[in-house]
């Protein structure tokens, strides 16, 4: 059974990212999914759980995180459709 804050791990462009619910990567991916812009974000706690962290609080590796989930889902993934 999935659990929310179970972490995976996502190969992408040689680099191993760990993503769980809400994750930098989980997120970049998430708005890709959903048709949005791109804007580093993430939230520890678990999507919606917590305070966010915006890009201007996030580490460069966070920043490269949510870009590589964007990208990622960019290339791999769908998109919703209404």
């Amino acid at each position: 059974m999935f659990k929310i804050d179970e972490r995976s791990e996502v190969k992408f462009n040689g680099k191993t990212y760990i993503t769980w619910h809400g994750s930098p990567f989980d997120r970049g991916s998430a708005d890709s999914w959903y048709h949005r812009g791109a804007k580093p974000h993430w939230w520890p706690e678990g999507t919606g759980r917590g305070d966010i962290v915006t890009e201007e609080r996030m580490s460069a590796e966070e920043v490269e995180a949510y870009y590589a989930g964007y990208d990622y889902n960019e290339k791999h993934g769908g998109k919703k459709e209404w």
